[in-house]
């Protein structure tokens, strides 16, 4: 065993039970932590199960294989799912110039990259319909083409990308600044060309907070509301999204309904929720 002046050492600390603190202590503060996160967070959705439980699995089974709301999963799933797809691949680009170029005009450029965060959803939504209708200016340039946007699932895609480009963006962005360009001049001095530079080197340090924006940005467009029901046109079958048809049952009075469609978008945004936090975790583990 070693001996006191070993323990007096450098590099021994003695270890402390109490740190000097502003905050109380960590039972107060957890205590505080639980009530506030109860009362607001999980009270409310625990209500939303119970409600939904008095179905049982057939009432709940109905309701969710139903044409109308399977129609609307697919679009909402499937349209949250392609705007992530295209933020992604477009996102990174738009985070790659704002780290690695300077330009006149970078810093109003990194400004409206957020700009989807500070305009209301429905202004979103207006404006988004305003030109890509048969009469705006996009929609009347689009028309000979044959490609119509407003009111089809093509413009709700539109709605999506719009709002989920600035998760994808802010999420890349530090991890492109962090990024140590001298592997790319060491990667390209042994003979890498600029493709197996990007796959081998750059993608994998990124890929853990490209996969978290990803997932922000799915999970995102699953619950937005305003700025997809003007350009969706709301056509049952069609273009009828999930948080709409759940509006629409509250104001049926189907509350049953309504609850059991709130819940499984709640299991749906709890997994994606996980998954963003294991990302988050792969990224610090690799950072480390």
């Amino acid at each position: 065993m070693a001996g006191p002046a070993a323990r007096s050492g450098a590099g021994w600390r003695a270890p402390r039970f109490r740190e000097h603190s502003v905050l109380p202590g960590f039972a107060p503060a957890l205590g505080f932590t639980l009530l506030y996160l109860g009362l607001l967070v999980l009270l409310p959705l625990a209500g939303l199960f119970l409600r939904s439980a008095g179905l049982g699995w057939h009432g709940a089974w109905r309701i969710l294989t139903a044409p109308r709301v399977a129609a609307a999963f697919r679009l909402s799933f499937g349209a949250s799912l392609a705007a992530a797809l295209v933020n992604a691949v477009f996102g990174f680009i738009v985070a790659w110039v704002l780290v690695r170029y300077a330009f006149p005009g970078r810093r109003l450029v990194d400004a409206l990259v957020d700009l989807p965060f500070a305009l209301p959803t429905a202004v979103s939504g207006i404006a988004l319909t305003s030109v890509f209708a048969p009469t705006g200016w996009m929609g009347r340039a689009l028309a000979p083409l044959g490609v119509k946007v407003a009111f089809t699932p093509l413009g709700i895609g539109v709605a999506l990308t719009l709002i989920g480009l600035p998760f994808v963006v802010r999420t890349v962005q530090p991890a492109l600044a962090d990024f140590d360009a001298e592997l790319e001049d060491a990667a390209a001095s042994l003979g890498a060309g600029r493709w197996q530079t990007f796959r081998r080197i750059l993608l994998p340090a990124v890929l853990p907070a490209l996969l978290t924006g990803f997932a922000m940005a799915f999970a995102r467009g699953l619950g937005e509301y305003g700025s997809v029901v003007f350009i969706a046109g709301n056509l049952p079958l069609k273009t009828e999204i999930v948080p709409l048809l759940i509006l629409v049952k509250l104001e049926q009075y189907d509350y049953a309904g309504a609850t059991a469609l709130g819940a499984l978008m709640l299991v749906a945004s709890f997994a994606l929720l996980l998954a963003i936090n294991a990302l988050q975790g792969l990224g610090r583990r690799r950072s480390a």
